[in-house]
């Protein structure tokens, strides 16, 4: 039972520019300096455009909208089948091993949560100062042991060695480490840490956020236990995420939600309160009316990034990450913010600051007078921006910052990545607008008003 639809009869084509077509691409947007341009999202980093084939599918499943796993009509039961052979498909995707269990949730930060609760009670979990608050946040009542920033991908693996190895008691362990990083978009090296986590007798789960748009993830190949990742990352709408990999844990662990969905079996008991048996399957951690919608989306852009061939998409990216380097390379006032150094393996995540300029403003002019759209702050990864800038642990990390004084070091940072919808001349674009603003400085003045940086009238 399935839904018939010419997008997913289709195969990934793509524009002159080699980007797969993705929602907004012809989308126009006033500039304060007068006239109209089409936007340049530039902010895939943070979520990425829905890939127009993903929209398709969806548009062509709504009017078959029913409950699932709930009902016997005929709608149900085709949405039943959906949802369930989207599971199968993002098994798939992430080379799941034959006994792996996929749970749909609502993001990364949801899915690590969720591991986070199944945790042995005497679990010791260890994570880099490096991660995004999804990954470096959610084990607060687990004992925890945070490990400082790393310099080189061997330094990581060394360091994780030793902190595992001191560990006391010697119990259940738990490694959390990112893919590749949001804010420098450098690749870790997972195998290496997986390698180096099993070894001692820990597990480790990849935060693959944002490495899964970018690069297969196998959790085979890589040999980890988990495999958490965002829909909102991977060109589908909001409101999705995954976590994948070992049942053992989430079997043993109480439901992450308690309801509908979940339970198998609910009785009465002779003293008056409720029974309930509950599912050892993904159902298990799945409670209430499960985001159909959303698994949908989720498999079909797993299904449009393994037709498109990621060695390709990969290929290309490189071409942008090369052309935004050393665009940038040429401004003597821009400094790359990096862990690894310049030759390190990374995707299309760039994070930079401005000698002179206050990011927020910097960011502020790129969209009102370039139409152009980054992201500035500490990019919910405050730890390792702070260590990168080498500034004040205390000073406020977003849009609203107390801005830099001229010569002084900028309090938060500015950020471009981009991806497979990205045409070529929004990177252009993007390139020579940093050079005309450090060069020729901002046609408007620019101020702080409710968090957000807009023009001064």
């Amino acid at each position: 039972m399935s839904v018939s639809t010419a997008a997913s009869a289709q195969t990934v084509c793509r524009n002159i520019s080699g980007a797969l077509p993705v929602l907004g691409r012809d989308v126009a947007v006033p500039l304060v300096t007068g006239g109209e341009v089409t936007y340049a999202a530039l902010d895939y980093a943070a979520s990425a455009p829905a890939l127009q084939r993903v929209w398709d599918d969806v548009a062509a499943y709504a009017p078959y909208y029913g409950s699932v796993h709930r009902g016997a009509g005929y709608l149900s039961q085709l949405s039943t089948d959906l949802f369930e052979n989207a599971r199968r498909t993002v098994a798939e995707f992430l080379d799941c091993r034959a006994d792996d269990q996929v749970i749909f949730t609502r993001s990364t930060t949801d899915s690590l949560n969720l591991l986070a609760r199944a945790i042995p009670a005497d679990c010791q979990v260890f994570v880099f100062e490096t991660e995004h608050h999804a990954s470096l946040l959610p084990w607060q009542d687990a004992r925890v042991t945070y490990l400082n920033a790393p310099r080189t991908p061997q330094q990581a693996v060394e360091t994780l060695e030793r902190a595992l190895a001191d560990r006391d008691p010697y119990g259940p362990a738990l490694v959390c480490v990112t893919g590749a990083s949001n804010v420098t978009g450098e690749l870790w090296p997972v195998r290496e840490l997986a390698a180096a986590a099993h070894a001692h007798g820990a597990r480790i789960v990849l935060d693959a956020a944002q490495l899964a748009p970018h690069h297969p993830v196998s959790i085979q190949d890589l040999d980890v236990d988990w495999v958490a990742f965002s829909g909102h990352k991977l060109y589908a709408p909001f409101g999705s995420g995954v976590l994948a990999g070992r049942a053992d844990w989430l079997v043993a662990a109480e439901p992450y939600l308690a309801g509908g969905g979940a339970s198998r079996k609910v009785t009465r008991r002779e003293d008056g309160g409720v029974a309930v048996q509950w599912h050892e399957t993904a159902a298990r951690h799945e409670a209430g009316s499960p985001n159909v919608i959303g698994a949908y989306s989720i498999a079909s852009a797993c299904k449009a990034l393994t037709e498109a061939g990621f060695d390709t998409l990969v290929a290309r990216e490189q071409h942008l990450i090369t052309k935004v380097r050393e665009g940038l390379a040429e401004v003597p006032e821009v400094r790359i913010l990096s862990l690894f150094g310049d030759d390190a393996p990374r995707v299309g995540v760039i994070s930079f600051v401005v000698d002179g300029w206050n990011s927020s403003h910097f960011a502020a002019a790129l969209s009102a007078e370039y139409g152009i759209g980054v992201r500035d702050g500490l990019f919910c990864a405050h730890p390792l921006v702070r260590t990168l800038l080498g500034s004040d642990p205390q000073t406020q990390g977003e849009c609203g910052a107390p801005e830099a004084a001229p010569g002084e070091k900028s309090r938060n940072a500015i950020r471009v990545s981009f991806g497979a919808g990205t045409p070529d001349e929004h990177v252009e674009r993007f390139v020579n607008a940093v050079r005309e603003l450090v060069t020729d400085g901002a046609k408007w003045q620019y101020r702080t008003e409710d968090g957000r940086c807009v023009p001064a009238v």
